[in-house]
């Protein structure tokens, strides 16, 4: 069984591949400038890193809730990891760190939805990859 440690530093490099796929979306979509103004910030850089700052934070927190056993558990958990932060992320915490309303649902939600389950999946499936390689 992993060290509670070594399982979240897993998670969060798993979390960096979730948040890269997630990234290339945001970017086409043109919204990495609006996650740079979480942070006062402007433009797609900045916005980037504070992307796959939060995108290894969520990694990390992913590591230590995932499922043990299988890829289909752990596929199924990536899901609704990105769902449950869709919700909190992407439908409360961030517009309210931007002064907008919270739990607005139109064409920009589903498209945040996409990218979370997305971001939770890719997660998932390299949280699977990174753990089965360090039992080798």
């Amino acid at each position: 069984m992993q060290s509670t440690i070594t399982r979240a530093l897993h998670g969060a490099a798993a979390g960096l591949a979730g948040g890269v796929v997630f990234g290339v979306l945001m970017a086409v979509t043109g919204m990495l400038p609006m996650v740079a103004m979480l942070v006062g910030g402007s433009g797609a850089g900045i916005g980037i890193v504070v992307h796959l700052a939060i995108s290894a934070i969520l990694g990390a927190g992913f590591g230590l809730v995932a499922p043990f056993h299988g890829f289909w558990p752990l596929a199924g958990a990536g899901l609704a990891y990105g769902a449950v932060w869709w919700v909190l992320g992407g439908l409360l915490l961030m517009p309210l760190g931007l002064g907008m309303p919270i739990l607005q649902f139109g064409a920009a939600s589903i498209q945040s939805l996409l990218g979370h389950l997305i971001y939770g999946i890719v997660t998932a499936a390299a949280f699977y990859v990174i753990r089965r390689s360090s039992h080798a």
